[in-house]
C-alpha cells in the first residue's frame, strides 16, 4: 500500500510538472509576444517567481481543493489516482492543441467525476465550493478584464504626452516588474491545488493522524515541481495567448500582467481556486477593447471560451472512466 502512495505523490508532483508546462505560456506569453524577453529566458523568469509565491500566500487554496470540493471522507487512493489521470490526460490534450484550458479545473472536474463514481451519487460532493469555482469561471476573467481596462485607461493617460518610442522603452523595462508580479500569483494559487491532493492523499491513508494538515515537504514539493514544469515551457499556446486574441505592445503587455495579477491574489488569498488562464485571456481582451473593440480576434476568443465550459465535464468524464476501470480491474 504504501508503494502505492508513493507512487500517487509521484504522480500528483507529475501533474504539478505538467501544470507548469501547460500553463507558462500564461506566465510569458505577453512577454515574449511584445519581444522584451526570448522565451529561454522569459520561463527561467516566470519559474523563479513562481517559486517565490512561497514567501507570499498561505495555504487558504490547498485546503478548498481538499475539503471545499468533496467530503474528504470520500478520498482514497483510487479517487486520487483516476482524479489525476483524467486531468493529465486533459492537460496534454489540450496542450497538444494549443488550447489554453484551466489546469485547475481539470482537477476540480476529475474529483467531481470520481466522486461521483464512488459513491453512486452526488449528495457527497461540498457544493458551495463548486458553485464557488463555477461563479469565478465567469466572475475571475471578468475581474481580469474589468483591472486590464482601468489599469490601461489609468496608464494611457499617465503617458498621452510621451513620444511612442518612450512608451516603448518604459515598459520594456516594466514588464520584468509585472511579469514576475504575475508568475508570483500564478505559482501562488496553482501550486497549492497538488499540495490540497497530496495531503488528502496522506489524511485517508491515516498517515497524517487526525487532524488534517498540510506537511512542509508537500508544500516545497509542490512549488518546485511547477518551477521546474514552467521552466520547460509549453510553447504550443504562447501564440495563442500572446498574438492570436489581440496583437500586444509592451506597454500592453505591463497592463494586461498587472490586471492579472491583482485579480489573482485577490482570489489566492480568499482561497478561491481559480483558473490563471481564463483571468490573464480576460486581462488581455480588457486592454484589446481599451485599444479598439475590434482589433479582439472573437473567433479565438470564442474558442477559448469554448475550452473553458468543456473543461470541467471532459475532466470529469475522464477521470470516471478511470475509476471503473481501475475499481474493475481491482476487483
Amino acid at each position: 500500500m504504501i508503494y502505492f502512495i508513493i507512487l500517487l505523490v509521484v504522480l500528483a508532483l507529475s501533474f504539478d510538472f505538467i501544470n507548469g508546462f501547460h500553463d507558462s505560456a500564461n506566465s510569458v506569453a505577453t512577454i515574449v509576444s511584445t519581444r522584451v524577453l526570448s522565451p529561454k529566458y522569459s520561463v527561467i523568469w516566470a519559474a523563479f517567481f513562481n517559486f517565490m509565491a512561497f514567501f507570499f500566500f498561505g495555504l487558504n487554496v490547498s485546503k478548498t481543493i481538499s475539503e471545499g470540493i468533496i467530503d474528504i471522507s470520500v478520498i482514497d487512493s483510487i479517487v486520487i489516482f483516476s482524479t489525476l489521470l483524467g486531468a493529465i490526460i486533459w492537460n496534454l490534450i489540450t496542450w497538444y492543441a494549443g488550447i489554453p484550458s484551466s489546469s485547475s479545473h481539470a482537477l476540480i472536474g476529475g474529483l467531481i467525476g470520481s466522486a461521483i463514481i464512488k459513491t453512486g451519487g452526488i449528495k457527497y460532493l461540498i457544493w458551495s465550493g463548486i458553485i464557488k469555482t463555477l461563479l469565478f469561471i465567469v466572475i475571475s476573467p471578468l475581474f481580469g478584464l474589468i483591472l486590464g481596462i482601468t489599469i490601461g485607461w489609468a496608464i494611457y493617460w499617465l503617458f498621452r504626452k510621451r513620444s511612442p518610442l518612450q512608451v516603448d522603452n518604459f515598459f520594456r523595462i516594466g514588464q520584468f516588474f509585472s511579469a514576475a508580479l504575475y508568475s508570483i500569483g500564478h505559482g501562488g494559487n496553482d501550486a497549492q491545488k497538488t499540495m490540497g491532493i497530496i495531503a488528502s492523499l496522506l489524511f485517508g491513508a491515516g498517515l497524517l493522524g487526525k487532524d488534517f494538515y498540510i506537511p512542509f515537504w508537500v508544500v516545497m514539493a509542490c512549488y518546485i515541481s511547477m518551477a521546474i514544469g514552467t521552466a520547460s515551457g509549453g510553447w504550443r499556446i504562447v501564440k495563442t495567448m500572446g498574438q492570436k486574441v489581440v496583437k500586444l505592445r509592451p506597454v500592453d503587455g505591463f497592463c494586461a500582467e498587472m490586471g492579472a495579477a491583482l485579480s489573482i491574489a485577490t482570489s489566492t488569498f480568499m482561497g478561491i481556486p481559480v483558473s490563471t488562464t481564463q483571468t490573464i485571456a480576460g486581462s488581455i481582451m480588457g486592454i484589446g477593447m481599451l485599444k479598439r473593440f475590434m482589433s479582439i480576434r472573437w473567433q479565438v476568443a470564442r474558442e477559448l471560451l469554448y475550452a473553458w465550459i468543456f473543461t470541467i465535464p471532459c475532466s470529469s468524464f475522464l477521470s470516471a472512466v478511470f475509476y471503473l476501470f481501475i475499481k474493475n480491474i481491482r476487483i
